[in-house]
């Protein structure tokens, strides 16, 4: 780790939701000065303890390096290039973060035009939900030149433990989009599990305890396993967002003539969840759309 981790830094970060309020905790934490714009009011666990601006301008303005957390493709390009973006008040030398998840081609001519301005861009999305982002356990994926990922690295590392160059820009948003099409299928493999187990007549709790200290082991199953049975769908990663993601990789896919049939299938029953009214819950809650294939829940929504 780089020996000026704590040193006091003046950092921007756009985009105060579900994961990106607790990243800019941990970055206030470490003793940094934060300057931070968001969609509606500042989250009471970093007002006060940050300065609010009036636009990603402001930010930009303030800040030496600057973290970009929101939902999309558009929504960054926005923030970067919209009125008011971060590109109308950089100057040479400062450093964007984009910890978002969206397009590795947009990703790349959004880098191009930010370098081009004589400042550095990293891309950074980042894997490990709600529960990570408060952890500060994050997986946190990145590309961008060496010398730009090194002189962020110490922040990055305030937010996550694994936290790995993999290439030039592009390469982390590539990374997450593999990490996506894993999660999705681990996620619809834990839940046609539990339905089987469930609707077969076993106790699926006992089931998922059982598996857990066996080779089908995973942190999916562990985790979302148990919201599946509990019946806890409230977000920590939306199933809207995880079908953002696998429209990415099926985009990707074309482009690169490459066949993704497990992928496919699980980018289904996310659509089929939104259809359902499920979109805005936790990606978890994909296990719904199998229920009612199957017409049969894991648990009833009473269980708790």
């Amino acid at each position: 780790m780089s020996n000026t981790t704590n040193t006091p830094r003046r950092i921007g970060f756009i985009g105060l939701g579900i994961m990106g309020t607790p990243m800019a905790g941990h970055l206030i934490d470490a003793g940094h000065t934060l300057f931070v714009n968001t969609r509606g009011a500042v989250p009471d666990a970093v007002a006060g303890r940050a300065e609010a601006c009036a636009n990603a301008a402001e930010v930009a303005r303030h800040a030496d390096v600057i973290f970009i957390m929101v939902p999309d493709t558009p929504d960054v390009e926005k923030v970067l290039f919209g009125e008011d973006g971060v590109a109308a008040a950089l100057t040479a030398g400062k450093t964007v973060v984009d910890c978002s998840s969206i397009d590795p081609i947009a990703t790349q001519d959004f880098a191009a035009r930010i370098a081009a301005l004589g400042c550095g861009y990293v891309d950074a999305p980042v894997s490990g939900g709600e529960v990570g982002a408060r952890a500060a356990s994050l997986t946190i994926m990145c590309g961008g030149e060496e010398a730009t990922f090194e002189a962020v690295r110490p922040l990055l590392e305030t937010m996550g433990r694994n936290v790995t160059r993999v290439g030039d820009v592009g390469a982390g948003q590539i990374t997450k989009v593999a990490n996506q099409i894993i999660v999705a299928l681990n996620i619809a493999a834990v839940g046609e599990a539990l339905v089987f187990a469930s609707k077969a007549g076993a106790d699926p709790a006992k089931v998922r305890q059982a598996l857990m200290g066996g080779f089908a082991s995973s942190r999916i199953l562990e985790v979302h396993g148990e919201r599946m049975i509990n019946r806890t769908f409230a977000p920590g990663f939306r199933i809207a967002l995880h079908q953002k993601d696998l429209n990415l990789a099926m985009q990707s896919a074309r482009s690169l003539g490459v066949a993704l049939p497990q992928t496919a299938g699980a980018a289904q029953l996310m659509n089929a969840c939104a259809a359902l009214g499920h979109g805005q819950d936790d990606h978890s809650a994909l296990v719904r759309a199998l229920e009612a294939l199957a017409q049969h829940p894991v648990m009833p929504d009473t269980h708790r």
